[in-house]
């Protein structure tokens, strides 16, 4: 998802894909890596008419190459209001695949923590992303979303499960995880919450095994090098993939090759892919010996406790409601920043003549730093009061109709008084179509 804030018409745009409309061969190919998001940002910002632009991407990579007509079928464009509403929503958790997952809200942490200094995170787009922090927080306390709901590792698991439970005791499969990161480590948790007791875990480096292995007790959990996939994979009847790798760790090919799962599984292995890219081929499924699950299947597993499910984000929506509507009063008072910063450097080029006045009119014998200071700072004072009323009248909060229209005509009259020439055109647009919206 990117967003966006064009100056020329103060708008927000979003436009993205997602994950309930768009298949997996898809999104795959479009995620963006943290490391490549300042770049990401530079090029929207180097675009006509963007100010301001931020990259929320919660996969691995990116590829190019994409035909348009391909892709556009499943992008979304929203603008203001809307984009404001799907981010917090998304914020909030209930865009995800799985609902009221934690994860999302981590991953837009992080956004603002990795925008800080780059270029095109700015007021606007810091503020909504800081806004949607806030919204996400207030719905997982409030509505209680987080209780009973499932993440994409205990999803996964569950499926799993699912799949045995005709087959054989999970507690008897023999279990293989394939990543020992932060997905890779809840899988394993999930597992043992399940009852497993021993599992095999392939990883790049041993020292995140390790970690976990003494974190978690009663458990025997056996490390793997990378170089020993294929054979681990050989000797399990279950294999959860979650790597950060670019391309499919496992192909067609190699399963082939290998030898079938156990007489209790029936002969047949499972893979649960929850990795975006996919670690396991798309070809790999097309084999009699294996069944093959990716996060699209998930589904199955989220549709349990709808009713529940449906009453929370009903809940949820009232505070994203509440918070859209103090997010978007917040942007109009953005509105009013550029006749307030001319008017106070009108008061200041006033305030400097005046007070270089006063001071050309004493003798060198009066000046010193105590009287100029003192002088100065009579200056400062009045201008501070003078301007204190005017200032106020032009703070608008979009409550109502009359605070808007208020608003409106005190900054035709300071701009026509003062000769400020600020551009109150879109503020104009904006607020007169509030007022007609309203009944």
């Amino acid at each position: 998802m990117m967003v966006g804030y064009t100056k020329e018409n103060s708008s927000l745009v979003v436009i993205g894909l997602s994950v309930h409309t768009t298949p997996v061969e898809l999104r795959e190919k479009l995620a963006i890596p943290e490391a490549e998001w300042p770049r990401a940002i530079g090029e929207l910002c180097g675009l006509n008419h963007i100010e301001e632009a931020v990259v929320l991407s919660t996969c691995n990579r990116m590829t190019s190459g994409i035909p348009a007509s391909e892709l556009s079928q499943y992008l979304f464009l929203l603008y203001n209001k809307d984009a404001t509403q799907h981010l917090f929503e998304v914020s909030a958790g209930l865009d995800s695949l799985v609902m009221g997952e934690g994860q999302i809200l981590a991953q837009v942490k992080q956004v603002v923590k990795a925008g800080q200094g780059v270029n095109g995170f700015g007021r606007n787009i810091s503020g909504l992303f800081k806004h949607a922090i806030t919204v996400g927080k207030r719905v997982r306390t409030e509505t209680n979303i987080l209780a009973g709901a499932v993440s994409v590792s205990s999803a996964a698991v569950e499926l799993a499960v699912m799949k045995l439970h005709d087959q054989a005791s999970h507690g008897n499969a023999r279990m293989l995880v394939i990543g020992a990161g932060k997905m890779g480590k809840l899988v394993i948790k999930h597992l043992v919450a399940k009852g497993c007791k021993k599992m095999l875990v392939v990883n790049r480096t041993e020292e995140r095994v390790f970690a976990i292995r003494d974190e978690i007790n009663d458990v025997e959990i056996i490390y793997k090098p990378l170089s020993d996939m294929l054979e681990c994979v050989g000797e399990a009847d279950v294999v959860f993939t979650s790597t950060a790798s670019e391309n499919p760790l496992i192909l067609k090919q190699h399963v082939k090759e290998l030898p079938f799962a156990s007489e209790e599984m029936g002969r047949k292995r499972l893979f649960v892919d929850i990795s975006v890219p996919r670690n396991v081929g798309s070809c790999v499924d097309d084999l009699e010996s294996v069944k093959v699950y990716n996060v699209n299947n998930l589904k199955e597993v989220v549709a349990a406790n709808k009713e529940d499910r449906l009453r929370k984000a009903m809940e949820a929506q009232v505070i994203i409601g509440e918070e859209s509507g103090q997010f978007e009063a917040w942007r109009d008072s953005l509105e009013t920043v550029p006749t307030i910063k001319k008017l106070r450097a009108y008061a200041e080029r006033l305030r400097i003549a005046e007070v270089e006045k006063c001071l050309g009119k004493m003798s060198d014998e009066d000046i010193n730093k105590k009287t100029q200071k003192a002088v100065d700072d009579l200056g400062r004072g009045i201008v501070n009061k003078m301007l204190h009323g005017p200032m106020q009248h032009l703070r608008c909060d979009g409550s109502d109709s009359r605070t808007l229209s208020e608003t409106l005509e005190n900054m035709h009259a300071l701009n026509r008084m003062f000769g400020l020439e600020t551009e109150v055109s879109v503020l104009e647009q904006k607020i007169r179509a509030k007022v007609e919206q309203k009944p």
